[in-house]
């Protein structure tokens, strides 16, 4: 315990490393842990980099192009069956409709 004012003085001088410390301590702590989280970011980011090159689409899939022969052969095929089926409708509305009866 100090006497005087410049005893105190003295004395908080003295006692300054004992509170800076913990304080240092813990502020060091918090630096090294943002520096190692930027470090994990930092390689995660690199890991991300290293893709392969995409590969062709006809590569992966090699009858794609016999495969929409076919679809575009149906789709015609489908086409010219309803132009024919239209067109034999009014031939068709010449004979007799048939009601539906129904007994419960």
């Amino acid at each position: 315990m100090s006497i005087s004012p410049l005893g105190d003085v003295v004395l908080v001088n003295q006692m300054t490393p004992v509170a800076t410390i913990p304080q240092s301590a813990h502020t060091n702590r918090v630096e090294l842990q943002n520096f190692m989280a930027q470090m994990a970011i930092q390689e995660k980011d690199e890991q991300i980099l290293e893709v392969r090159e995409a590969e062709e689409s006809h590569a992966l899939n090699p009858d794609r192009e016999h495969t929409r022969e076919e679809y575009d052969e149906e789709m015609q095929n489908m086409i010219q069956k309803r132009k024919s089926h239209k067109k034999e409708e009014p031939s068709s509305n010449s004979s007799v409709l048939h009601k539906l009866d129904i007994k419960v």
